[in-house]
This record gives structure tokens, C-alpha cells and sequence, in this order.
């Protein structure tokens, strides 16, 4: 496969979803055997009207994160090999939808992840807004806040919620200071994290596509490639390493945290 897109590159944005997960046992939602794919009625549970609105439905939601593979699995090959390229030196900034945690287990640094959509490590209050490490104890009913008696949830978006706008803005800053978006297994249906791909091109930057299924910004992508994550992402790291180098270019960005 032609990685010369890779020559020369110092800066590098790299958008996760749910498919860089798939290896570590996490399964995707869309795909053939997905979380959807399996059961579309458990979109309702992911709907926050539809959350808050129905005690059922967070209970059935509880029940769906109870048993889930994200809180025992290990990173992958994908994961590491980005935390590697970090540790190199390369000027990494992680843009992640997924709510695993598995590029900080993996070795990246905390503050060059950015969580788009949240963490399944964090339980929030939607009533008082109180923040507490998620406990999944094999309650699997409706929970409720022991200080307001308020709904808990998960620390992470739904359908129906908007992202925090700071959160986004700096997305869209690194999108636009960095030389390579690197798109790995995102459909890219999901606005408005799909658009950081066109904020990155009208930039000027280059945009690369890992992912098995066709998404709607591949005729923005320099390159589109098909080929399994786990292999073909410490592939494209290592073309990287070689054909850039460490910098501190994004030590100049506005609003972007320090090496």
C-alpha cells in the first residue's frame, strides 16, 4: 500500500470509533454482528428522552453496561501502536467516540485524549451534576442519586444530548492545525464528530480513512483503506515514524495542552 502521504508529516490527529475497539472484544454498533445490528430496539436505551422519561428503559440500559466486555478488555495493536508513536516523540492528539478508555490503558497520554462522547468510567448526576467513578455491582435497575435523589447515568453522550462546546471547539482546533487526520473504524454517520474531517481538509489537511465499510467523507480522503485495523494501523505508524519525526509544532496552538 502507497503510505507516501505519510512523508513529511509532524502533526497528527487520529478520530477512533468503535471498529480500533473490535480486536480488544468490544463489539461495534453497526456492524454485521453489532450492538444495533444484533438488537435495534436497544437504541431506545441509548435515546436520552427515552432514558429519562422511563425507568424500564434505564434499567434495561444498567443491564446493557453490567456485563459489558469494555470494563475488562485489553488494549489492541491499533491502541498500542498509537501510544508508541506518542512515545516516540510524534506529535499525537487522540479524537476518540469510543467510551472505553483503551487509549489511556493503552499508554496514551490522558490529556492528548480527547473523550467525545464521554466515559463509561464516570457516573453522572443529571439532577445535582455530581461526578462519581461508575461502580457496576450487578445493580441492574433504575439508580438514584444518594445526595438529590436525582437520575444517574453514565458519564457518556446519547442520542438526543448535545456534546459539551468547549469539548468540540477544541476538537476542531486540532483538526485544523493538524497535517494528517487520521480517520480509524468510524462510520462517520455520527454529526457532528463526522464534520472534524471536513474542518480538517478545508485546512488544508490531508484526511485518511481506515475503515472496513464505505463512510460518507471518502471522497474527501487522500487515501481510504480497507485492510484490518489491527495490522494496518501499526503500518501506518511506522511509515509515520519514518517519514516524519518528533516536533513540537503543536506546542503553538491555541487552546491545546502541553506536551
Amino acid at each position: 500500500m502507497d503510505m507516501s502521504w505519510a512523508d513529511g508529516v509532524t502533526r497528527v490527529a487520529v478520530l477512533t470509533g468503535a471498529g480500533i475497539s473490535t480486536d480488544s472484544g468490544i463489539p461495534d454498533y453497526r456492524g454485521p454482528d453489532g450492538v444495533w445490528t444484533r438488537d435495534p430496539s436497544l437504541v431506545d436505551a441509548f435515546t436520552y428522552q427515552s432514558f429519562m422519561a422511563d425507568a424500564d428503559v434505564r434499567a434495561r440500559f444498567w443491564r446493557t453496561y453490567a456485563g459489558h466486555p469494555a470494563w475488562t478488555a485489553r488494549p489492541n495493536a491499533a491502541h498500542r501502536a498509537l501510544a508508541d508513536l506518542e512515545r516516540g516523540g510524534f506529535a499525537v492528539r487522540v479524537l476518540t467516540q469510543n467510551v472505553d478508555g483503551l487509549h489511556q490503558k493503552a499508554g496514551s497520554s490522558p490529556r492528548k485524549v480527547l473523550e467525545l462522547h464521554g466515559s463509561i468510567r464516570e457516573t453522572v448526576c443529571t439532577g445535582c451534576g455530581a461526578r462519581t467513578p461508575t461502580a457496576i455491582d450487578g445493580a441492574d435497575g433504575d439508580r438514584r442519586c444518594a445526595a438529590c435523589g436525582g437520575i444517574l447515568k453514565l458519564g457518556v453522550v446519547m442520542f438526543g444530548e448535545h456534546l459539551d462546546p468547549d469539548t468540540v471547539g477544541l476538537a476542531e482546533r486540532i483538526a485544523s492545525h493538524s497535517e494528517l487526520m487520521l480517520v480509524v473504524g468510524s462510520s462517520l454517520q455520527v454529526e457532528p464528530v463526522a464534520s472534524l474531517c471536513a474542518v480538517a481538509v478545508n485546512g488544508g489537511n490531508r484526511l485518511v480513512i481506515v475503515n472496513r465499510d464505505p463512510t460518507p467523507y471518502d471522497s474527501l480522503a487522500t487515501a481510504v483503506v480497507r485492510e484490518p485495523i489491527g495490522t494496518v494501523v501499526p503500518r501506518i505508524c511506522a511509515a509515520l515514524s519514518g517519514g516524519g519525526g518528533s516536533s513540537s509544532a503543536n506546542e503553538a496552538v491555541p487552546g491545546l495542552p502541553g506536551r
